[in-house]
Parts: structure tokens; sequence; C-alpha cells
């Protein structure tokens, strides 16, 4: 058997009946308590990057924890969950070669995307509709993407996945939820608990193939194994002329001249006065600016622009605009407006309005020090 997989051989045996084989088919889908170990600290990684890109996200408070690894079949998995699951597949194309899937219950999913359309995630829909789908796809790509560079860093190696694929599946009624793996075939679930704040509190669940999970095992395994040639190699005792070959060599001790020797002696350090350091309190000095010096820019051509005022509006408030929508602005009537030069501050003004054009009244300039922080 090589890497958890029967060969022709075996496979043979076990169809004859022959002593061994059952015990070699039931190592193919058992895990030792180091593997299980290891597979629950590569799913404590990965996850913990998914989970601060959730976070960042939802803009909000997200954690991922407490790993739970069991082997069992795709039709264990759907009897004991009944559920509308949100599953995630993709494909290790690269590092690692295999399927990942990730699956999700549809009401954590409707929070996800509730919260990814700007709301607050306490009131989401029923049902996943095209447009929450959308969302909440974005939010699987983005998490599954993290946990490919995490797996990268930990293995010490490239891990490219496939384009994930996103599908809604009632576990209750659903004869398949994938077609890489087959529904009785042995696969290691990792559940994880998860909670978005006070919105969600629940599970996820982690679902690879026996292959996938001992090559996750191998590669934390061999990236945490010691470097044979960067280990000091013992060096052979020197052999003693006229030494009897039975009796042991005694081990030669180097001999050392008086100015070796003392060399080789710690020397003793003085006694040094130290004296806390003390500074000069700094001021704002004046920066003297050479009219010559100013000359050479006085042709360089500025854009001045008026700032009325500002606003941050959502993705889905500006999709709801249209013709008569009114913006309201950071800027209460009747205050000066804020006049920039290539994007920052320097006076403010009022408006008026010259031979049926706009202009700006300067009502006050922006000190030195300020325009100068306003320039860096």
């Amino acid at each position: 058997m090589t890497d958890g997989f029967l060969s022709q051989d075996e496979i043979d045996a076990l169809l004859r009946g022959e002593p061994g084989a059952s015990s070699t088919a039931s190592a193919a889908t058992e895990l030792t308590d180091v593997e299980r170990d290891a597979l629950g600290e590569v799913g404590n990684i990965c996850m913990g990057s998914a989970a601060t890109t959730l976070s960042v996200l939802l803009s909000r408070r997200v954690s991922i924890t407490t790993p739970k690894v069991s082997i069992t079949t795709i039709n264990e998995i759907k009897n004991q969950y009944p559920l509308p699951y949100l599953v995630i597949e993709v494909g290790y194309t690269d590092g690692i070669i295999g399927s990942n899937l990730l699956a999700m219950r549809e009401s954590d999913a409707l929070v996800i995307a509730d919260l990814m359309m700007g709301k607050d995630g306490t009131n989401p829909p029923e049902q996943l509709n095209e447009l929450y789908m959308s969302a909440v796809t974005e939010a699987m790509n983005q998490m599954m993407g993290s946990t490919a560079t995490s797996m990268s860093t930990v293995f010490k190696k490239k891990v490219d996945i496939s384009p994930p694929a996103v599908n809604l599946y009632d576990f209750a009624v659903e004869p398949a939820i994938t077609e890489s793996i087959s529904g009785d075939e042995a696969v290691v679930r990792v559940n994880f608990r998860m909670e978005v704040e006070d919105l969600i509190d629940s599970e996820i669940m982690q679902i690879v193939t026996m292959r996938v999970a001992r090559e996750m095992v191998n590669g934390l395994m061999g990236s945490v194994k010691p470097d044979p040639a960067a280990m000091p190699k013992p060096q052979p005792a020197a052999p003693v002329a006229g030494a009897s070959k039975s009796a042991p060599a005694e081990p030669e001790r180097p001999v050392q001249s008086q100015p070796q020797a003392a060399a080789a002696m710690p020397k003793v350090q003085p006694v040094q006065n130290v004296q806390p350091v003390q500074f000069v309190p700094l001021k704002p000095a004046a920066l003297a600016v050479s009219d010559a010096n100013l000359g050479l820019i006085m042709d360089v051509p500025m854009q001045i622009t008026v700032e009325l005022g500002r606003t941050r509006k959502q993705v889905r408030e500006i999709l709801e605009m249209a013709p008569g929508s009114v913006v309201e602005l950071d800027k209460l009537a009747g205050e000066p407006v804020d006049v920039l030069v290539n994007g920052k501050l320097i006076a403010k003004g009022e408006v008026v309005v010259i031979d049926e054009n706009f202009g700006v009244r300067i009502t006050d300039i922006v000190g030195h020090i300020d325009r100068l922080n306003n320039l860096q």
C-alpha cells in the first residue's frame, strides 16, 4: 500500500479473502492520532486566515475555531444533517491534487450575504435569491483563496486551486452533492465552530478525500522536519601513533601557549559611567523661501477645485440613484466651501455669481503650518 491506496495485488488478496487483506484495507481508511492532530492544525491555520478575510468583508468580528476531525462518508453526512447547505467545491491543482468541499448552512449563508449587501444581517430573506447568491459566492471565493495562500506558507510550496463552484443542496433529498467523491467513499470531515458577533453561532464543515488529507499531513510533517544537511556532523578522533588497536585512544588535549591562553580568558570590561541623554526641545521653525527659487516654479499649472461637500454611500444606494435623487452632503447650508489646490486644502470661501458664472470669494486662508501638513 502506498499513500493510503491499495495496490492491485492487495485488492486481489482482499477479494480472495486472504489473511491480512482486511487489515490493510482498514488502514487505508483510518488516521492515527498524530495525523488527526496535524489535520486539525492545518485546519486551524487555514480557517484562521479565512476568518480574517471574512471579517474584513463583513466589517464584523468573525472567529472560526475548535476543529473536530472524523472519518465518515458523504451519505452519512447527509443523513446526519438533513438541512439545506451551501456547498463550495474547489479543486487543488498544484502542490496538492484533489477536491475540497466547504459546507455551510443556508441560514448562515443568508446572514453573510445580507451583511455583504450592506445591511445589518438581522432580517435576511428566507431563501438565497440570485443577488444574495452572488454576494455569498464572492465571500466564499475570498475565503478559499486565503486558505490556499496559508497552505502555501505552511507547506513551504505553491498550492493553487481552481475557481470555486458554489451550489445549494438540500441534504435531506439531494442524491449527490459532488461528482468528484462517491457517496460511500471514506472522507475526512473537519467541523469548525463559526461565530459572527451576535448574528451567527454555528458550524461549518470541511470535507476532503483520504488522499488529500494524507497529502496535507505529509506536507505539514515535511515542512517541520530538520534539514539533515544543516545538522553538525561528528568529527572522527585522530589516531595516536604507537597506541594499541585494542585499547581506545585517549583524546588528545590541545596545548596552548601563554599568549593564546591569555587571549582565551574572558576580558574584564571597565565600569563605564552611563548618563541619560538630554534633548533640546524642538520648536517649529519658519521655512525661509528664496524668491529666486520660487520664481523657477511660477509657470507651473495648478488645478483648483471648489468642493461643496462630501458624503459616503453604499453600493446599493449608488445603484438606486435616478434622475431627481437628492444626495445629502456633510455641509450645512451657508457654510463656506473648501478650495483645494491639487487636492490639498488651502482656503475657504463663499459661492458668488459673476456675469451668470459661478465664482468663489476667498474668506479664509489656511495657516502656513496647516498647509505644510496638508502637502505631506
